[in-house]
């Protein structure tokens, strides 16, 4: 590394922050703040989708997984795009009805204050978890760069930097911001990985992929072992996949946030459904990037190459093998990918924070203005949350992208299984509801603790974790409603059938 590749990281991170200012316009409520005013392009929200879902945890952790295995990651992309068709049918015309702020405004529509009040902390706390684990992702090849240079820093500054930079334009742009810099950063982050693929190929004469096709690296379909617990499984993938889809786009604000933010309920279909056909497409150039390395350093393993992590092999290639400059516009490529996830949970946090949380305990009505208020300090808030749960997995020797999944999962299926639950259920309560909800979250999170902490044996694998929680949220929340008579059918709100129709592009 050369002063050259820190300069343009700087540089890089100055021209982001000033480019979320300059294209989020001035934010004047909680509407413009939170969801754009919902008059943000579909192609734009798409693309916001892709960068918020994939963080530094693709650029360098989804190559690790050819570079030691082989493409079968591809199998979770095709359950992806299927989850998405049905969220975009079944569960997003529901969260246009009533014009709603956030995804679980529907929970408090259906079975009151109390469920979407525990939806919205379930939220908050899952998402710090799961962040905190992206934003050490980030800090990874950071911290290799400044090793590089001799300076002998901690993961604790650097991830304050990223933090700081990021909600400097989350704070005062809002949505906008978010979504307008996640396009710009999601660009440079797939071209940085094509890139790689280029200039590896140039130098090795593109004998790599014929080495690996040889070696049955090009395996995507694995129709063997358990798939219960392989998580390489098609079954597992395919079907997991599927529901976690649903889960992280139908119930997480974090992707929900965004979808508000189209013009029209059918500029929101389009935007989820081409996301998942997009995000495919980019595990597969990362796939590609970690087989590329495979042939680049003649099959050698990670702890050969006197890597500490596995998770660190695309980032000794970025700082070592490309020319000054290259390297730091690549590294910048992958803190984009982290500042665009982390902006975009500041952003979903603060304003779960204010509906589900803040607007619940209160007596009288939030104005405005004062929504707008404390949403800021919320993001400044958790901005600096962020910084614990990273620390805490930092010496998590596991591969990163499975352990954020995993986390993520936890609470995936029971908010999931929550709203599904609520639609098809007429008979259910609040009681029911969250009695449900806890017990799945309970499940999977005895599971996760059992694998990672105490037996070190996969007995569920992660991609089941969401499907789980739906089925334990039906069985609890199934059998407590019996006591109940089914209720009628919510009317819709007044002007609903024709709110589609009566949206411009301007308004």
């Amino acid at each position: 590394m050369q002063t050259i590749d820190l300069l343009v990281i700087v540089a890089y991170l100055a021209a982001t922050a000033w480019l979320g200012l300059k294209l989020s316009g001035r934010q004047s409520g909680l509407k413009d703040y939170f969801v754009g005013g919902r008059n943000l392009p579909w192609w734009a929200v798409c693309l916001s989708v892709v960068a918020t879902e994939t963080s530094a945890l693709t650029v360098i952790g989804i190559p690790v997984m050819s570079y030691l295995g082989d493409i079968n990651y591809l199998q979770l992309g095709l359950g992806y795009i299927l989850g998405r068709i049905i969220v975009a049918f079944f569960m997003l015309p529901r969260y246009y009805d009533g014009e709603m702020v956030t995804a679980y405004a529907y929970l408090g529509k259906r079975f009151g204050q109390s469920t979407q009040t525990t939806a919205g902390i379930t939220f908050l706390f899952t998402r710090l978890l799961a962040d905190g684990i992206r934003v050490l992702a980030a800090a990874i090849p950071v911290n290799m760069i400044l090793q590089g240079l001799g300076l002998n820093t901690t993961y604790f500054t650097i991830i304050v930097v990223l933090a700081v930079v990021t909600i400097l334009y989350t704070f005062i742009g809002g949505i906008k911001a978010v979504v307008w810099v996640d396009v710009a950063q999601m660009f440079l982050y797939v071209a940085g990985g094509v890139l790689a693929i280029i200039i590896i190929t140039a130098a090795t004469g593109g004998g790599w992929l014929g080495d690996a096709a040889e070696a049955g690296k090009l395996t995507m379909i694995v129709l063997e072992g358990n798939p219960l617990s392989n998580n390489a499984s098609f079954v597992a993938s395919l079907l997991g996949g599927m529901v976690f889809a649903m889960a992280s786009h139908g119930s997480d604000q974090l992707v929900v946030q965004r979808l508000l933010a189209c013009r029209t309920k059918a500029e929101a279909q389009k935007a989820i459904i081409v996301s998942g056909v997009v995000v495919f497409v980019q595990f597969a150039i990362f796939l590609l990037v970690g087989l590329a390395l495979w042939g680049y350093y003649e099959h050698a393993s990670p702890e050969s190459l006197g890597l500490t992590r596995d998770d660190e092999i695309f980032p000794l290639f970025i700082i070592e093998g490309l020319p000054p400059g290259i390297s730091g516009l690549l590294l910048a490529g992958i803190i984009a990918a982290a500042m665009s996830t982390l902006s975009s949970s500041l952003s979903a946090l603060s304003s779960s924070t204010v509906t589900d949380v803040y607007a619940r305990f209160r007596k009288t009505p939030v104005t405005d203005q004062e929504g707008l208020k404390v949403g800021r300090w919320a993001t400044i808030g958790w901005g600096l949350a962020f910084i614990a749960p990273a620390a805490v997995f930092q010496s998590d020797e596991g591969n990163i992208v499975v352990l954020a999944l995993g986390v993520a999962g936890i609470t995936y299926g029971g908010l999931l299984g929550a709203f599904v639950f609520g639609i098809l259920n007429r008979r259910a309560r609040a009681a029911d509801a969250n009695i449900a909800f806890l017990a799945a979250v309970g499940v999977n999170a005895f599971f996760f603790v059992m694998e990672k902490y105490v037996t070190g044996e996969v007995w569920v694998a992660w991609q089941w974790y969401p499907l789980l929680g739906v089925l334990v949220t039906f069985a609890v929340g199934g059998t407590l409603s019996l006591r109940h008579p089914a209720r009628p059918k919510l009317p819709a709100a007044p002007g609903q059938q024709h709110n589609d129709q009566e949206r411009t592009p301007g308004r």
